[in-house]
């Protein structure tokens, strides 16, 4: 069977998870400024508990951002350093598919707009629905304005409201939602789970292709001219 290791260091929590003969072991503080400390024996103690050697791993999913600077370079320095080491394929998955991923696990939605607070006035937005047990980004991930976020076109029925962004920017997020946890931030069972679909999709990719997702980088320049 399958063994995947996922790894997540993108927002203030710090987490693990790792299948293995159909289980899942894990491992999730919310600890900000202490994920380099954290990491490493996090990865440890789900596979002592597993009871299996790195060399068991098949594949390593990590949360690819967006997310913290410093954060998601721990991240990718992280899954470089091991997959680099076990030759290993890299599964990169998205923070915010891993809230809204969450949030259906937790909550029992099915369509959930994810707004990570990016700083700077801005949040990290994207809206995604449930299509059979995994979510799917509808629209574009984007950095915008509390003001810019919007629901996909066409959209229809209740939208769960989840993220950091929620929280930070309640007043000035004016789309239409049936329910919110503001707290919620991505877990490493989750971004396991969403790396199950690509790992099966044959979506993986080489170590030294793994790159953290700004978003802010990718819209500076459009949003100057």
């Amino acid at each position: 069977m399958t063994t995947l290791l996922a790894l997540d260091t993108a927002t203030e929590a710090c987490s693990v998870a790792l299948l293995h003969n159909g289980q899942v072991f894990s491992r999730y503080a919310v600890i900000p400024r202490l994920h380099a400390q954290s990491i490493l024996p996090m990865i440890s103690e789900v596979l002592a508990e597993a009871g299996i050697a790195k060399t068991a791993i098949e594949a390593i999913a990590f949360g690819r951002g967006p997310g913290a600077f410093t954060g998601l370079r721990i991240a990718v320095g992280v899954v470089q350093g091991l997959a680099f080491a076990l030759e290993l394929p890299v599964l990169p998955v998205s923070n915010l598919a891993a809230i809204a991923q969450r949030a259906c696990r937790e909550h029992g939605v099915s369509q959930v707009a994810v707004a990570i607070d990016a700083r700077m006035d801005e949040v990290y937005w994207g809206c995604f629905t449930l299509v059979n047990g995994e979510v799917s980004l509808q629209g574009m991930e984007a950095v915008v304005a509390p003001e810019g976020a919007q629901l996909p076109r066409n959209a229809q029925g209740d939208w769960f409201a989840a993220g950091t962004g929620w929280q930070a920017y309640a007043e000035r997020i004016a789309v239409p939602v049936s329910a919110k946890d503001a707290q919620l931030l991505p877990h490493a069972a989750d971004i396991l789970t969403l790396a199950q679909g690509m790992w099966q999709r044959g979506e993986s990719i080489a170590a030294q292709a793994a790159q953290p997702i700004y978003l802010r980088d990718q819209v500076a320049t459009p949003k100057q001219s």
